[in-house]
């Protein structure tokens, strides 16, 4: 029963490990019912990572990114009796011409859901490296907190434009911070912006993920932190699982404690993506073919994963 809506891998990501069908098999080996691939987008070239121009171009991400759609979809089939998969694709927010890409991949490509993320502020990358990530908050006046501002306003462009059916790892804006670990409400006008973003994602239906890879990167809770999702469950939206994994050891790596963030939530039920069916019907439009299926935390606690 336990499942993710968000993985990478080496074969089509280049800070990741392994081939994604290593990284399918683990998760069958974990025991996960549920699996989605979600490779990151193509990207411009102003907005290549440092050393990336060594290796590609916006040409050659494009037919990396279509290699990864033929290849999810053929590991698809392979699997079939063992796990079921989805395919999309992580859409990243940087500036107004990644609306123009992430169109473009939808209009292109017959996938099951997009993940909305911001990796970047000011175009610059927040999750890089703690260098990088002072490089963006020097260019607002040096605080995290008005870079944490920020950021929330540049995810609510993202929501506003994209509707995006799960919203990736809500507050990464904290991994390099001064302080990962804080309370949001330290600083009531980012708790304000934070607010907002959750209760719009709440009016449209959008799905928080339970991502886990804040936790191998040393914070004490999941993505996004349990203040956060006590508002959301408050506003009555929904959550999912996701191990986030770049490679086959963060294959639903740490999710014993994410269901510890969980219960200390008050979440008492979380969804995951499922083929339409009688009893399963599309979430959305643009994804005719799936559904969001509802499990209890008690039903989920109960899946031989947890002993694994």
């Amino acid at each position: 029963m336990p499942f993710s809506h968000h993985s990478h891998s080496g074969q089509f990501c280049g800070h990741a490990t392994n081939t994604l069908d290593e990284v399918v098999q683990a998760a069958i080996n974990k025991g996960m019912t549920t699996f989605c691939l979600t490779e990151h987008i193509p990207r411009e070239r102003i907005d290549f990572y440092p050393r990336e121009e060594e290796e590609h171009t916006p040409e050659t991400l494009y037919k990396l990114f279509d290699d990864y759609y033929r290849e999810a979809r053929r590991l698809q089939a392979v699997y079939k009796d063992q796990i079921v998969l989805f395919i999309g694709f992580e859409g990243e927010w940087i500036r107004p011409s990644s609306l123009t890409i992430i169109h473009d991949l939808l209009s292109r490509y017959e996938v099951d859901l997009f993940l909305g993320s911001v990796h970047h502020v000011h175009t610059i990358p927040i999750d890089y490296d703690p260098p990088v990530y002072h490089r963006a908050r020097d260019v607002g006046n040096a605080t995290d907190e008005r870079i944490f501002q920020d950021y929330f306003d540049a995810q609510l462009a993202m929501l506003e434009a994209l509707h995006p059916p799960i919203v990736a790892h809500f507050d990464l804006i904290r991994l390099f911070s001064d302080q990962p670990n804080q309370t949001w409400k330290t600083w009531p006008s980012v708790w304000a912006k934070l607010l907002r973003n959750l209760r719009f994602i709440a009016d449209y239906g959008g799905v928080l993920e339970l991502n886990s890879s804040s936790l191998r990167k040393g914070m004490t809770e999941a993505y996004p932190q349990v203040e956060v999702c006590q508002e959301f469950k408050a506003l009555g939206g929904r959550f999912t699982l996701s191990d986030d994994s770049h490679g086959v050891p963060h294959v639903g790596l740490n999710y014993d404690k994410v269901l510890d963030c969980v219960k200390r939530a008050g979440i008492a039920d979380v969804c995951h993506l499922a083929p339409v069916s009688d009893t399963v019907k599309p979430h959305d439009s643009r994804f005719p073919n799936v559904g969001w299926q509802t499990v209890s935390v008690a039903d989920l606690e109960k899946h031989p994963f947890w002993a694994n």
